[in-house]
């Protein structure tokens, strides 16, 4: 049975990917760009058309979206990114603010020349992306499209429930990585696909794991975000069963400007447990936006 921390765990955080990146050659070319700190970024590019960028969750890499840079490269160009300290891109000691991150996104839609992308974030993500609206607004954003993240109105109501496992965390990320892997799937996953997800998860340094984590419930105040997603009137949060309460929070808060999708009987990589309903329901949000 799972714990409250477990629980509480999936709800914020990431999970993995489908795909060994030997795989992507054959659909993505892997590019990188500097940021204006001097950070180099490394990003999947595939397909042509209206932009999509893909945002991972927390240690997560870029390539976790396989199946959807598959699918949707076939009609959209699209970009997957590995956050600064993720992936394949530079792992500096400093910058890890969602406000620096989602300017780091900002920087790479720039770099790119992208008109009017789709913004997907997964899971820890999703704060970054309100964090984008809310520094650089919506006027050059086609969609939004927050994953299962934990949102509310005090994340920082969770520091003491998580604060003895950030602490585990540096004491041992190899075995505190397996277990929170494994625990995030409702569906069956393959050992080897299970090993290089946390292969990929422990390239991020463990304090700059724990640090993430801090900022992140750290944030007091979404609000000045929200109101400018509200604004934007496309907002699309994708989630399962124990991240109702983001749903609820994002309800109340965004009217009917978002638009609400929730995944029952899968787990918090819903996207990876059922790829065809995800990719389905995006899909008919990228295509209702206005050109």
């Amino acid at each position: 049975m799972r714990t409250r921390l477990t629980v509480i765990l999936l709800c914020i955080f990431s999970v993995p990917g489908v795909v060994a990146q030997a795989d992507l050659a054959q659909t993505a070319k892997s590019d990188f760009f500097q940021t204006s700190d001097g950070i180099r970024i490394h990003y999947l590019d595939a397909g042509s058309g209206r932009p999509i960028v893909f945002i991972p969750g927390w240690t997560m890499p870029a390539w976790i979206w396989q199946k959807q840079i598959d699918e949707f490269s076939k009609n959209y160009h699209v970009i997957a990114v590995d956050p600064r300290s993720q992936g394949e891109s530079d792992k500096p000691p400093y910058g890890h603010l969602p406000e620096t991150r989602s300017r780091d996104y900002k920087e790479l839609v720039d770099h790119l020349g992208l008109k009017k992308p789709v913004l997907v974030g997964w899971s820890m993500a999703c704060g970054e992306i309100i964090k984008y609206a809310e520094q650089f607004g919506t006027d050059n954003v086609g969609g939004l499209v927050l994953v299962d993240g934990y949102v509310t109105d005090k994340p920082s109501d969770l520091f003491a429930p998580i604060s003895g496992w950030m602490n585990l965390l540096q004491q041992d990320r190899q075995k505190q990585a397996d277990g929170f892997v494994r625990s995030m799937f409702k569906k069956p996953q393959p050992e080897d696909y299970l090993k290089r997800i946390i292969d990929a998860s422990v390239q991020t340094p463990a304090d700059t794991a724990v640090l993430l984590i801090y900022n992140m419930i750290a944030v007091k105040d979404f609000s000045a975000g929200l109101d400018k997603m509200k604004a934007n009137r496309a907002t699309l949060f994708i989630y399962q069963p124990e991240s109702q309460p983001s749903a609820d929070y994002l309800k109340l808060k965004l009217g009917d400007s978002v638009r609400l999708e929730r995944f029952d009987g899968d787990g918090h990589a819903l996207f990876v447990d059922d790829p065809e309903k995800f990719n389905h329901v995006l899909a008919e949000f990228v295509h209702s936006l206005p050109k």
